[in-house]
């Protein structure tokens, strides 16, 4: 079976799921973005795997990339199936009315779980919607967009979870204690000091206000707040951090590369996402959860992140859920982790089985469903 697979890029956490579905069927992939969204860090670049794909040149109108080539390499291709990302203003009708026009399936990807918005998106969801409820199919992060999407009239029969996941493999592999050692000495934190992680975006769908003003209730003289990732609010940030009178206790690290994440992962006691809903939505997922359970570290999420929503994080068995934009909340599960070891590593160790099972091949099963349910 032949399939064409149209999406924005190849992150580093789809390369995994895009070479294996290649080991199934035929695919051509075709990314049609230049890499600079507003969501995604530029320091990410992005990838490229074993597996036929073509990165197609383009320009920018407004808000919309506009890639003249798309439309013709999906005609002339012989393609028993399309596959479309719910991304691109421009990709996204083009790729379903080329699938319309050639009487093959269309199979939308995606992980909105809530409508967007924005001016745009609320102009445009007409349009969003139709495509929701005539694709032949789609696919979806998690269940939590499955029930949206179904509550937007979308027949449940026609919706397939492929379970968000990332390179389990990697992210699971143990730092050397020696380069953890050299970490702390950078970082100036002390070996009985637990380290409360942030690795992220600093932008204000991400709710780090929220992480420092929950720090900040702490009396813990002991725990840090390691705060890696930029984004146009981290002087914003580290002036809050000033106020709070907690900046002592704070390390604001700049951008960590990829290649890098896992050791800083391995130090932390616990992981905070908090997330909130902004007009472009909620956090579709958070892949950043996935990776922090790999080293057994629990989390703490807002209930605006799609990974609770979804089910990997389970509410006092691998962290805490708690309501978004709430400080108080956020500073008694940080308070619960951190004065209880025992309830800390028994986070940590149900963290690190139950992501085992959120694989790639879970997640290409969920595309496997999908395809064969169109082509019957």
């Amino acid at each position: 079976m032949n399939i064409a697979f149209v999406t924005n890029l190849c992150a580093h956490y789809n390369v995994g799921t895009f070479e294996l579905l290649s080991r199934v069927y035929n695919v051509d992939y075709y990314f049609f973005s230049a890499g600079k969204e507003w969501y995604w860090p530029q320091e990410h670049g992005y990838r490229v795997g074993k597996f036929n794909s073509a990165y197609l040149p383009g320009f920018q109108i407004g808000y919309t990339r506009v890639t003249p080539s798309l439309p013709w390499k999906l005609l002339r291709g012989k393609y028993d199936v399309y596959i479309k990302c719910i991304n691109g203003r421009f990709a996204l009708p083009v790729t379903y009315l080329v699938a319309r026009l050639k009487n093959k399936p269309f199979i939308l990807w995606t992980g909105v779980w809530t409508r967007l918005k924005t001016p745009i998106h609320r102009l445009v969801f007409p349009l969003t919607r139709y495509i929701y409820r005539h694709s032949n199919a789609i696919v979806v992060y998690g269940e939590h967009v499955k029930r949206y999407l179904v509550s937007e009239g979308v027949p449940p029969e026609r919706i397939f979870v492929a379970a968000h996941a990332t390179d389990n493999e990697f992210y699971r592999q143990p730092p050397p204690e020696s380069k953890k050692a050299d970490l702390c000495n950078r970082l100036d934190i002390q070996p009985d000091q637990k380290i409360v992680l942030y690795l992220g975006r600093l932008e204000i769908n991400k709710g780090v206000s929220f992480l420092i003003d929950a720090f900040a209730q702490l009396d813990a003289p002991n725990v840090v707040l390691v705060i890696a990732g930029n984004g146009s609010l981290r002087g914003d940030l580290e002036e809050l951090a000033n106020r709070k009178q907690k900046r002592d206790q704070i390390r604001f690290i700049g951008y960590v590369p990829i290649e890098e994440t896992p050791l800083y992962y391995s130090l932390a006691w616990v992981y905070v996402l908090p997330s909130v809903t902004v007009p472009t939505g909620n956090e579709p997922w958070g892949l950043v959860v996935n990776e922090a359970f790999n080293q057994g570290v629990p989390v703490i999420v807002t209930d605006a992140v799609g990974a609770a929503s979804g089910g990997l994080v389970q509410d006092g068995i691998n962290g805490f859920i708690v309501p978004e934009k709430n400080s108080n909340a956020i500073a008694e599960a940080l308070r619960q982790i951190t004065d209880n070891p025992g309830l800390r590593n028994s986070l940590g160790r149900n963290a690190k089985r139950i992501v085992a099972e959120w694989n790639y091949a879970r997640n290409v099963f969920g595309y496997q469903q999908a395809i064969e349910y169109v082509s019957k």
